[in-house]
């Protein structure tokens, strides 16, 4: 089974990580994602291509650290993919080019009401993907 599992360093993406480490099998082919929000262009007209690509590539580090800690422990082995766009978008076409069977991914918990409100990235995938997600909280 190909599993993409989606963080961003919170807790809640790390207590997806570790309900993966739990229930799936250490031969599912699993990919962490980190996808980091591009810097806007007032702030990166000041700054030079590597520059940039320093700081999404400090972000992404940061995020995957967690889950890296969890997987590694497991004994599961994974790939690592890092991109730069909008996390919701980024991840639905990720799993849809990349054939992935599952999606798994940790919620924050907020209440429809507020999610209406805020926006939501679980949100977002479960309404755009065609590839199953697996929300856990």
């Amino acid at each position: 089974m190909k599993i993409l599992l989606p963080v961003d360093g919170s807790s809640h993406s790390t207590k997806a990580v570790r309900y993966l480490a739990r229930h799936w099998p250490r031969r599912a082919d699993v990919t962490l994602l980190n996808v980091d929000l591009p810097l806007t262009e007032s702030i990166t007209r000041w700054l030079d291509a590597a520059t940039i690509e320093g700081f999404h590539a400090d972000n992404s580090k940061a995020a995957l650290k967690q889950a890296r800690q969890v997987l590694k422990r497991s004994g599961h082995a994974f790939k690592e993919r890092t991109l730069v766009g909008d996390p919701a978008t980024e991840t639905v076409r990720l799993a849809q080019k990349g054939h992935y069977d599952l999606i798994i991914m940790g919620s924050h918990g907020r209440g429809a009401v507020k999610s209406l409100f805020l926006g939501s990235v679980v949100t977002k995938v479960l309404s755009t993907s065609r590839v199953p997600v697996l929300v856990v909280r």
